[in-house]
């Protein structure tokens, strides 16, 4: 296991509202699909829905097997919340530092395990490519030892990414500074598809202390149990946007904010759960109180400030449901693949739970395939171990003062360019306008790169740049709003479903003339019909008539 920071340092840690699983009496998977597919704006493949929901409540029990401590309830069993865009209440959780005790159980039992070695504060740099029986294949990957400052090669038949999402293309996000977009950007590099990039999550309630970066997440489970929304004069607002009120999914939520920001002209708006018992949201929310308590706030009696947050990447690198690409000896799972689970806009807590089908589903196939590749591409396989070239460009640098600097400067222009551009309400005009320049960002960062080899800095600005260009070229190839995606040139939703899909490889384009012109770049991405199902969907999984489905958004 590679890992670029140590191995307990990723967005897995950060998950504060639980695994979304079907255990309560008066709940169903079948209710569970249904509230996936509508908060996906009926963009989910179907298929990778009803897999993940039927399969997670056994996996959540593995878990529990494996030694994670889950909150209790007053009967006993697991205590389920409820969270935004659900019907029931079906969310396990660990108090509110779900993801931190999921990571602790697993982390545990592949340190204990004598056929694991973990590799910490290796960085991924690329993909090794090669060709076996005239098909690519991937042979593993190039990674930068940071601590010992050197190129290591690690030659391995089966390769999973596992690299989470891309926050820090904006100036504010949930994610952990690790979360830098390197596995998509390898995954584009060595030829794979990615999916539905232009599907950026912004969670309504970060925490808002008026300073940029990584900013801490006030859960949806706050909302769940009796959270109120309130504007800065005291009155509370989702009554105007949406008949669920706070429990509105994420998108709808985030966008209501931002109108009363917009509207108000304020920079934030306030989350009030101080009605509730003192003991009650103490109990339930252990690590928020102690946080937001060291800014002063006493989330028993006073709201706390918040904003919408950039949160979670719903598009990645395109899998089948066994994390398959269309890379042969290439997987992925998590935050950086596109399953179809999520469609336009993930439901709450469906994203550790995805993590655990989509990473058990993965096993099996893997390791068929590692059996087979090792008596078909043990050339391919030599020769990658041989054949590992770290000079020029892939030697290792020391970045000069000015040459850091000017790496720092290029990656906040381009958070500022994303969040103008690309964030919340997105217009084409503005998008258009700011394509050419990150595509020039592209080019100077590769420059940088070519001329003074790889470092953390330089390869994160890299990866982010090439995201971010992806996010940007997804956005104005989707000409409808939907889920995630709300655009005023284009305020209704189209009558067909449709993917955007990049790649540039089966395009028979050279990848950094793809990169030369906002032209070219759009060339790559291209629009195909959702996956069809072989039969009719069950009830409440269908699309609904075009005049419900028209309210995508309170603008």
């Amino acid at each position: 296991m590679v890992s670029k920071e140590t191995a307990n340092e990723g967005s897995t840690a950060y998950a504060q509202g639980g695994i979304s699983a079907v255990f309560g009496k008066d709940d169903s998977v079948e209710s569970h699909i249904q509230d996936t597919m509508r908060a996906g704006g009926y963009l989910n493949t179907y298929g990778a829905v009803e897999a993940v929901c039927r399969e997670g409540p056994q996996l959540v029990l593995d878990l529990v097997e494996m030694g994670a401590v889950f909150t209790q309830g007053e009967q006993g069993g697991l205590d389920l919340t409820r969270e935004g865009g659900h019907s029931h209440r079906r969310v396990v959780h660990a108090a509110d530092v779900t993801g931190r005790e999921v990571e602790r159980a697993l982390l545990k039992t592949a340190r204990d395990h004598p056929n694991i070695r973990i590799m910490e504060c290796h960085a991924a740099v690329d993909l090794v490519m090669g060709e076996v029986g005239g098909r690519r294949q991937c042979l593993g990957l190039d990674v930068l030892d940071i601590r010992a400052g050197a190129m290591q090669r690690v030659v391995a038949p089966v390769t999973l990414l596992a690299s989470g999402g891309a926050g820090h293309i904006y100036p504010n996000t949930t994610n952990p500074h690790v979360s830098t977009g390197d596995g998509m950007a390898m995954a584009l590099r060595a030829g794979a598809s990615l999916s539905n990039l232009e599907f950026v999550q912004f969670h309504p309630t970060g925490f808002y202390t008026g300073e940029l970066g990584q900013t801490f997440l006030i859960s949806e489970a706050v909302r769940g149990e009796g959270g109120h929304l309130l504007n800065i004069a005291g009155h509370r607002f989702m009554d105007q946007y949406d008949d669920r009120l706070e429990l509105a999914p994420r998108d709808v939520v985030a966008r209501s904010i931002h109108d009363q920001m917009m509207s108000r002209g304020e920079t934030h708006v306030l989350l009030d759960i101080s009605h509730e018992p003192s003991s009650a949201i103490n109990h339930h929310f252990p690590n928020i109180a102690a946080r937001v308590k060291e800014y002063g706030i006493d989330i028993t009696k006073d709201p706390i400030p918040v904003v919408p947050t950039q949160h979670y990447c719903c598009g990645g690198v395109q899998t089948g449901l066994f994390g398959e690409t269309d890379i042969a000896g290439l997987y992925a799972c998590g935050e950086v693949a596109h399953t179809g689970l999520h469609g336009a806009n993930r439901l709450a807590s469906n994203s550790l739970l995805e993590g655990l089908v989509l990473a058990a589903r993965a096993v099996e196939p893997s390791i068929a395939f590692r059996e087979t590749a090792v008596s078909q591409a043990g050339p391919a396989l030599h020769h990658a171990t041989t054949s590992a070239d770290f000079t020029g460009a892939y030697s290792v640098a020391k970045l000069p003062k000015d040459v850091a600097e000017s790496v720092a400067a290029k990656r906040v222009e381009m958070t500022q360019l994303m969040w103008g551009a690309a964030g919340i309400v997105r217009h084409r005009a503005d998008m258009k306008a700011a394509l050419p320049r990150l595509t020039q960002l592209y080019g100077e960062a590769w420059d940088l790169r070519r001329e003074h080899g790889v470092s953390p800095q330089l390869q994160e600005l890299v990866n982010l740049i090439t995201v971010g260009n992806l996010i940007m070229v997804s956005a104005l190839e989707r000409k409808e709003s939907r889920g995630l995606h709300f655009t005023p040139d284009y305020p209704a939703l189209s009558k067909e479903l449709a993917c955007t899909v990049i790649n540039a490889f089966e395009a028979g384009i050279e990848l950094h003339a793809v990169f030369a012109s906002p032209e070219s770049l759009q060339n790559i991405c291209k629009t195909l019909a959702a996956p069809a199902v072989d039969s009719p969907l069950p009830p409440g999984c269908e699309p609904p008539a075009t005049s419900e489905a028209e309210a995508t958004g309170p603008l």
